[in-house]
């Protein structure tokens, strides 16, 4: 995992790389820790929490994503917002996460994070700086802690663990992101950071009304992701996007700082700062070739049987077969001397039948498979050794088959190092930027687009655009493709 965090104070940090001024700042950081100075009226506890959880949000978001030019403009746009804020004194921790999600959170002691996929959605740095705005009056008014809080007290109930995870689901990353996900902010705490950040954004020279603008944006693009099969609990699960939501929003900005539109956009320099962004799934997390799963970064390979259709989340490939069954891969922290067929037994896996663990090696690669069974469910269960990392396979059936036993066995004996055959299939989906020209139109530029599932009506969303609209001549938009 890459451990390069954005860091942005008013302070003038140690061991930084200067960006605008001696105060503010990104810098790599080893172990992520807690900033030294938070919030003014922060609790002691609150830096602890934000240091308890940091790392696990980094893990169950599939780690930090690094660009420079990315982190150089949000380090900027956070500085602003501090000084709009009246946080002189305040450190804030800015992470851009390498998810496709269209998400933005806070947790108590100035934690704030971005994905890169609210990163590729929004047009300008007003818009950007409507989220981070935000998030920051999320942590101000203390609403991060009111929501640690209340997930102290929530039941975390996650579909594919339940059935089978019998001990301690503390370290899986879904559980994390679920419990992340279920402590939303209720309605009154939105709509109280909705007004503080448009406050905040508006004192620090940007377009007051980018925050309803946006809103409007991620509401069509959730639809389009619903449509597509891909929805998740992402920013609008807890910022829901209702038409009298962002009718409000529109009047917040309206009644502070007047009806003719004012403020900052920057939209050249904010789509030159997004220029060759990931879009989508990251191939450094990994890529689905039809039945086959390759991460190139931890260099090995597996195919599932056909029928099975493969879905890449955060912290799992998940897998499911139109006649009910189903398959986990993930990865978990094992100690080096512990033995594969010893953390089998060790408890994580509820029903399991011990007397069925046995230890084999496919491809050079040790593994221990064993069997497990529910009220409801069979497992089949392996656990493999790679580079000194662990990997899990759990096969879900409601009744052992020979079909069932040979489709896992077939898989496990699948997963092995990639070669350079492997790598070379894998491509990467990126932003690309594009200037208009004379004659051209929202729907041709779409057609650059045509090659993706969906691509044209996604080039609409992601440049707030409609069929039928013009484009200005010499104007930059947003096209995405493969690079």
């Amino acid at each position: 995992m890459r451990n390069l965090v954005l860091a942005v104070s008013l302070l003038a940090l140690s061991a930084c790389t200067t960006l605008t001024s001696s105060n503010i700042a990104v810098s790599t950081t080893g172990d992520n820790p807690a900033p030294t100075v938070v919030p003014e009226g922060t609790e002691p506890d609150d830096v602890v929490i934000g240091r308890r959880e940091h790392p696990r949000i980094i893990a169950a978001y599939g780690g930090v994503y690094s660009d420079r030019a990315a982190e150089i403009m949000v380090a900027r746009i956070v500085g602003r917002l501090l000084a709009a804020a009246d946080q002189p004194n305040a450190q804030f921790q800015v992470t851009i996460l390498d998810s496709s999600e269209v998400n933005a959170f806070a947790l108590p002691g100035g934690y704030i994070y971005v994905t890169r996929g609210i990163l590729a959605l929004a047009s300008d740095t007003s818009e950007l700086a409507a989220v981070l705005a935000h998030e920051i009056a999320h942590v101000t008014l203390r609403h991060a802690r009111a929501r640690t809080d209340r997930t102290r007290t929530t039941a975390i109930v996650d579909r594919v663990i339940t059935g089978v995870f019998g001990g301690d689901t503390s370290t899986d990353a879904t559980v994390n992101r679920t419990r992340a996900s279920m402590a939303a902010f209720g309605q009154a705490q939105e709509l109280e950071a909705d007004r503080e950040g448009i406050k905040f954004a508006g004192k620090a020279g940007y377009d007051p009304q980018a925050a309803a603008r946006f809103l409007g944006v991620m509401s069509r693009f959730a639809s389009f992701s619903a449509g597509e099969g891909k929805a998740d609990d992402g920013f609008l699960s807890s910022h829901p996007s209702t038409p009298a939501r962002i009718q409000k929003a529109m009047d917040t900005a309206t009644t502070m700082f007047g009806q003719a539109r004012v403020g900052e956009t920057d939209r050249a320099g904010y789509l030159g700062a997004i220029a060759g962004l990931t879009f989508g799934d990251s191939p450094a997390q990994g890529s689905i070739l039809g039945q086959r799963f390759v991460h190139p970064a931890s260099k090995f390979t597996f195919t599932v049987p056909d029928g099975y259709k493969l879905q890449n989340s955060q912290s799992a490939v998940v897998g499911v077969a139109g006649d009910g069954e189903a398959v986990r891969f993930d990865s978990a922290d094992v100690q080096a001397n512990l033995a594969l067929t010893d953390y089998l037994k060790s408890g994580w896996i509820a029903g399991l039948k011990t007397d069925s663990v046995t230890s084999q090696s496919f491809n050079g690669i040790d593994m221990a498979t064993g069997l497990a069974q529910t009220d409801q469910w069979f497992f089949r269960v392996a656990v493999m050794r790679l580079d000194g990392q662990v990997y899990r396979f759990i096969f879900a059936a409601k009744a052992d088959s020979q079909r069932f036993a040979q489709g896992a066995d077939a898989t496990l004996r699948s997963f092995r190092r990639t070669e350079a055959s492997d790598l070379t299939q894998v491509s990467k989906v990126a932003v690309r930027v594009v200037t208009a020209k004379p004659g051209d139109s929202a729907d041709s530029l779409a057609q650059q687009m045509r090659g993706l599932k969906g691509g044209p009506d996604l080039f609409y969303i992601i440049n707030n655009l409609y069929p039928g609209d013009p484009v200005v001549p010499g104007e930059k938009y947003k096209v995405v493709g493969l690079s």
